[in-house]
Order: structure tokens, then C-alpha cells, then sequence
């Protein structure tokens, strides 16, 4: 399993995603369309409607928010680099516990699981990198099935934890059925059934358990009806474990022990640049969504709308011609990176910066089209302005109307605005 684990496509995505940090958006983002996932950061581009999952083990943990979490506590940004610092500098303060081997986990895991016989299975200890996990085929009678186990940590109360504990927006990520709580210890749980594919381009459903508990410990469990998460047929029509199995599974106080055992890696510094006290604080999507809405046309009707994370926002419209999903970036500090966003040429009389393009919206379903005005204020916060819609009212959903409900010209003129420049 792992070697298959090396060659999925998620960790492909996952890679280009950390490159597409600092590059330009080229026509392959437009099939990684956006979900939850946060852009903060100077160098982040537009947010893609991707449809991640939680529960990926030994590569990395990604919440369904989006929010890059490196097995041994490693970030994605300046503020969460920050955090683990001082997560870091906790755990040094005493002596760790002795690492937990590969075999221990998955012995362990053997152990908390039902009866049944076991296939291919793997397992990394604490002090191995880049950190522990364990994946067994499972068969409890009724067909094989992968389950994986993945540990993290987080900072206690960042936004992280809302991120890997909350249930998603189902606009971007379908599933069957969340429940998010708060344990007795303290501890946040989060147990989902939902689908290895957002589109459902094959039916492999992935059910999730994720906790976190008071002190920033993750613990990850997911599984499949199937025995591998991707590639493989399906095999039972549910994964075995129900949610009540997953939640003892993924809250047994050994997982906890094998998070204490692993060491903290050191952060990388913030990005070059301006410090964080000195940029702007991130626009929040509450504010977005204010200024997006009061920004459309008449005539269209807002069926749903989100704004719950930083630096960006949507809403989905409805003409009478069907729905279509119109979604909002807004950036600080993007001036490093404007000659790859726009090239030499573009610039309005005032200075700013403009990009538009139209193409394929989603590769993996027929008919989706992307239309987007990408802007840049002049000044040197590098103060940005994206506003992308399609014509479709979900991440990965078929089409509802041949194009999007607004125009080009309309997408400019709402790009344009100088309503923006109030959240600069």
C-alpha cells in the first residue's frame, strides 16, 4: 500500500497545490477547482474547488478546510509556522516519550479493530519520517476494505481545529452525513460519511473519523469499501466500521501516546517579505460576501452563499436560467508575484493590473466552463481582487446552464469596483 500511496493521485495534487503557491494560475488549476481550502499567504493564488477529504495518512493531513497540516506539525503559512512554534517550544520544555515503532501502531490498530483477517498492511513509527501512520486491508467477512490511520498535531484553538473538526460546506464537499462534538476531555470529534471522489466519478465512499483534542493532538482514521482508496473496485457496498466503531477506534488513548512520542520538527520562517505585523490582517469572507452581494446585478437571486474562511467567499445565483456559483478571492501582499499573475501588459490607465480568461472549468465533468477577471490595485500591498463563476451551482456538479449567469463585462465591473478598496 504504500508504494501504491506514492504514486495517488492526491499527493500529485498535493504537490502541485505547495508549487502553485508561488506560480502563476495556469489552465490546470481550473480542474482543481476550488473547496474549502484556505489561500492565506503572501504567495497563495485563487482558491480551487478541490475536493479533499480528510483522513490521508503518512504523506499529509489536510482538513476538509484546506489547511496543510505535515505529520509532525509543519504549516502552510508565516501565522501557522508561528503556532507550531510555539507548539515546538512547549514540547521541549520536557522530555519525550520514547518513539512508538511501526509494529507497535499496527498491532494496536489490529487489536481495536473487529474480528476479521488482514491483507496488506504498513505502518510508520514516531521517529520516522515524515511521521507515523498504519494501513491494513480489512475483511471482516463481507469484502476487503483499506483503513488508514494518521496522526498530526494542530495549535490548540487555531483555526486549524475548526478546519479538521467542523463539517464542511457541502457546496464543495457532498457527504451522507457529519456530526462534529466536543467530548468530555475536552476533545473535538468530527465523524463523516462521505465519498473518495467529490464528483462521484466513482462511488467509493470514505467514511472519516478525525479528533483533536485539547492539547492540538489529530487523530486520524478513515476507510473505504474498497480495498484501496483509489484504483480499486469496490468491494462491499459500506466500509466496515460504524460510526460508533470509528469513534472508538480513533479516540482509544494509544493514538494519544504515539503523537506525544513524535518529535516536533522545526518550521520554516515566515515567507520574505513584510513581517505579519506589518501587513494588513486577512480580509475575512464575512466582509467579502457583504460586498459581493451588494455588487450583483438585478435580477439574480442568492440561493446560498458561504464565508466562513479568510480571504475568500462565494455565492451561488439563479437568473430562472439555472444556478451558477460566483466565488470572490481577496488578497493582501500578492505585488511579489504580479509579473507571473499578468504578465507585462494588461495595466489600466490607473495602474491597475487585469487578467481575464475563459476555458474548461472542471476536466472531470462534461460541460463545466470557468470564466474569471483577475486585478491587482497599484500601491504596494499588492492588494488583489479575483472573481471567478461558472456554470454550474457546485464543486464538481454537472452543468445547469450552457454559461455562466453574469457576463464578462459584469465580472469586471464587479472586480473593478472600488467597494473593494474599503477591505484594503
Amino acid at each position: 500500500m504504500p508504494e501504491k500511496q506514492q504514486q495517488d493521485p492526491f499527493e500529485e495534487q498535493l504537490a502541485a497545490a505547495l508549487r502553485d503557491t508561488g506560480g502563476a494560475f495556469r489552465a490546470a488549476d481550473r480542474t482543481a477547482l476550488i473547496d474549502a481550502g484556505r489561500t492565506r499567504g503572501r504567495r497563495a493564488l485563487t482558491r480551487r474547488r478541490t475536493g479533499v477529504l480528510g483522513g490521508v495518512a503518512g504523506v499529509a493531513l489536510i482538513g476538509v478546510g484546506g489547511a496543510l497540516l505535515l505529520p509532525s506539525g509543519g504549516s502552510d503559512d508565516g501565522e501557522r509556522s508561528s503556532a507550531a512554534s510555539r507548539t515546538t517550544a512547549r514540547a521541549s520544555s520536557s522530555a519525550a516519550p520514547p518513539p512508538v515503532s511501526g509494529d507497535a501502531i499496527l498491532k494496536s490498530l489490529k487489536e481495536l479493530l473487529p474480528e476479521g483477517e488482514y491483507g496488506a498492511s504498513d505502518a510508520r513509527g514516531s521517529g520516522e519520517q515524515p511521521g507515523p501512520y498504519a494501513q491494513v486491508v480489512f475483511d471482516d467477512g463481507r469484502g476487503e476494505a483499506a483503513i488508514s490511520l494518521g496522526f498530526g498535531r494542530v495549535e490548540p484553538g487555531s483555526p486549524e481545529v475548526g478546519q479538521l473538526t467542523q463539517c464542511p460546506d457541502q457546496t464543495f464537499v457532498p457527504y451522507d452525513s457529519c456530526d462534529s462534538s466536543r467530548l468530555d476531555d475536552g476533545s473535538t470529534l468530527r465523524l463523516m460519511r462521505g465519498y473518495e471522489y467529490p464528483d462521484r466519478r466513482v462511488d467509493t465512499k470514505l467514511w472519516s473519523a478525525d479528533l483533536v483534542t485539547a492539547e492540538g493532538q489529530h487523530v486520524s482514521v478513515s476507510e473505504w469499501n474498497s480495498a484501496a482508496e483509489k484504483g480499486a473496485p469496490i468491494t462491499r457496498e459500506d466500509p466496515p466500521l460504524s460510526t460508533e466503531e470509528l469513534k472508538k477506534l480513533v479516540t482509544a488513548d494509544v493514538w494519544r501516546d504515539v503523537v506525544a512520542a513524535t518529535p516536533v520538527r522545526p518550521t520554516p520562517s515566515a515567507s520574505a517579505g513584510a513581517s505579519e505585523e506589518e501587513r494588513p490582517p486577512a480580509v475575512s469572507g464575512e466582509d467579502i460576501t457583504k460586498t459581493l452581494v451588494g455588487l450583483l446585478p438585478e435580477g439574480l437571486n442568492v440561493v446560498r452563499k458561504g464565508g466562513q474562511e479568510t480571504e475568500f467567499s462565494y455565492v451561488v445565483v439563479d437568473d430562472g436560467r439555472g444556478a451558477s456559483m460566483v466565488q470572490v478571492n481577496v488578497q493582501h501582499g500578492m505585488d511579489d508575484v504580479a509579473g507571473q499573475l499578468y504578465g507585462s501588459g494588461g495595466a489600466l490607465p490607473d495602474g491597475t493590473r487585469i487578467a481575464t480568461r475563459q476555458g474548461i472549468g472542471d476536466d472531470r465533468v462534461p460541460g463545466v466552463v470557468m470564466w474569471t477577471v483577475d486585478t491587482m490595485r497599484p500601491g504596494a500591498d499588492g492588494f488583489r481582487v479575483v472573481i471567478s463563476e461558472f456554470n454550474n451551482g457546485s464543486a464538481h456538479g454537472r452543468p445547469t446552464r450552457d454559461a455562466p449567469a453574469l457576463t464578462m463585462d459584469q465580472l469586471r465591473e464587479i472586480a473593478l469596483s472600488e467597494e473593494w478598496d474599503a477591505l484594503r
